[in-house]
């Protein structure tokens, strides 16, 4: 039983990291993305001022830019439920640990 919960807060501690690994991806992707945003923002400034741009192009880029940002908040969304999920079962993992300890202190109490 001590082996299997072992093996089940390794497996539960190889997810959670994932998952953390996974966000700071996504917290780099978020990064750009919002760099591109800033860019689009100014294109859309000089628009407004009246400098000539490609509107198509300041188009593409926005829709190119709100792709990418649903994408990572889909992302970001999946890997912040596995974390939260990892955390629990660990949350769970510990419970069982300290239940088993317990029954070992009262084992030793009776000896």
């Amino acid at each position: 039983f001590v082996q299997r919960t072992e093996w089940s807060l390794q497996l539960m501690t190889q997810r959670a990291l994932e998952a953390e690994s996974n966000v700071e991806k996504l917290q780099q992707e978020i990064f750009i993305l919002q760099g591109e945003l800033e860019s689009t923002k100014v294109e859309n400034e000089n628009l407004r001022a009246g400098q000539r741009t490609d509107v198509g192009a300041a188009k593409n880029n926005i829709n190119f830019a709100l792709q990418n940002l649903h994408k990572i908040i889909m992302g970001a969304d999946q890997s912040i439920r596995q974390l939260i999920s990892g955390a629990e079962s660990l949350h769970f993992v510990a419970e069982v640990l300290q239940s088993i300890g317990k029954i070992y202190e009262v084992e030793a109490e009776k000896e």
